[in-house]
């Protein structure tokens, strides 16, 4: 736990308001426990006891682009946006980050019918990382086949989502957004950038026939995960096993526990100039400061802005508390007193004892 009763943030994001109070979701097949403690008793009690109160804030900027290519989406409710029965007392609250590359078409496309795809599965949300791989590449096909009628839509878009239900967290990824959790002040990353460089996505890549050149896939891309960008040659096919593009997400879950403050999700050009536990450190003053989790967002783009960041930018911060993150007592050692081993000791008498 931390050193102070965990407390966090403010107003509710996309724009107005509000506060999202997800009811506790059965434990077992919804939830997973990542974390190691000291007592299996304690974490129980520490689990039950916690329920997140959501509240979310947005912003976005063109930054130094010519073109915004990043959109994103704040859903409290995911079944009652689209029409759907509520879950009795298990609202699904949903939020992404899409960043689009050779155009818009792609990162808008999958914004405004991705959610949707996940939520008529019928699986819908019992087995909900089942649900959302199968969404993603859903989507994708689907754009596929869009672009074959409008050419001039091809394009591509990265996906990050993040979909909470109850105490679990589940964080999708295909591309190079980014989620960040703090927990007590220490930032966990809850997504892997998928890019050239990593040595995993490259063995993956050049297993279906791909390669890297200069740090792209291909020579074209600069991101080894993505939907869209059928119309790059070489880069994706039908059916299994797939291109060297892949749609499909990483998955990771994990089960909010009290200590857990916020998550940070980010497009690529916050990341270019915020590491995970600056990004962490800067929404924790701010938030002790005034407790708006939209104007943090706000005040993180500016600050990306102020230290060069030349991409499209678009951050979504995710609150679990009502209240703003507390300060932390860091306790520092104490200065430690110089000592001498018995043997040294023994030695220095033997050396005084000769003079």
């Amino acid at each position: 736990m931390c050193a102070e009763e965990p407390e966090d943030t403010e107003k509710l994001g996309f724009g107005e308001e509000g506060i999202e109070e997800p009811a506790e979701f059965p434990l077992g097949q919804m939830e997973r426990v990542c974390e190691n403690t000291t007592s299996a008793d304690f974490r129980q009690i520490k689990l039950s006891n916690f329920i997140p109160v959501i509240r979310s804030g947005d912003w976005s900027d063109i930054g130094g682009r010519q073109y915004m290519e990043d959109v994103h989406v704040c859903i409290p409710d995911l079944a009652k946006n689209f029409g759907f029965p509520s879950l009795k007392n298990e609202a699904v609250s949903f939020y992404g980050v899409f960043d689009g590359h050779g155009g818009k078409d792609a990162a808008h496309f999958v914004r405004d019918n991705l959610p949707r795809v996940i939520v008529e599965d019928s699986d819908f949300p019992l087995q909900l990382e089942k649900v959302v791989r199968r969404s993603f590449m859903q989507i994708d096909c689907q754009f596929a086949e869009t672009c074959s009628h409008h050419r001039a839509l091809s394009s591509g878009t990265t996906a990050l989502t993040a979909m909470i239900f109850g105490r679990s967290l589940l964080v999708a990824n295909a591309g190079d957004c980014r989620a960040v959790l703090s927990r007590c002040g220490t930032a966990i990353e809850m997504s892997m950038d998928h890019r050239p460089c990593s040595l995993t996505e490259k063995l993956r890549i050049e297993s279906l026939g791909g390669y890297v050149d200069d740090g792209y896939l291909n020579g074209l891309l600069g991101v080894t995960r993505a939907l869209g960008d059928w119309h790059l040659e070489g880069m994706k096919e039908v059916g299994e096993p797939g291109g060297p593009l892949s749609a499909e997400p990483e998955l990771k879950m994990i089960t909010l526990t009290k200590d857990d403050e916020f998550l940070i999700i980010g497009s690529d050009g916050i990341w270019d100039v915020f590491s995970n536990q600056n990004s962490v450190d800067f929404a924790r003053r701010r938030l002790q400061e005034h407790n708006d989790v939209k104007l943090c967002c706000k005040e993180i783009v500016e600050e990306a802005i102020r230290r060069g960041a030349t991409d499209n930018l678009t951050v979504v911060l995710v609150s679990f508390h009502l209240e703003a993150p507390p300060q932390i007592k860091v306790d520092r050692p104490g200065r430690v007193a110089p000592s001498i081993s018995a043997d040294g000791l023994n030695s220095l008498r033997i050396l005084l004892g000769r003079q």
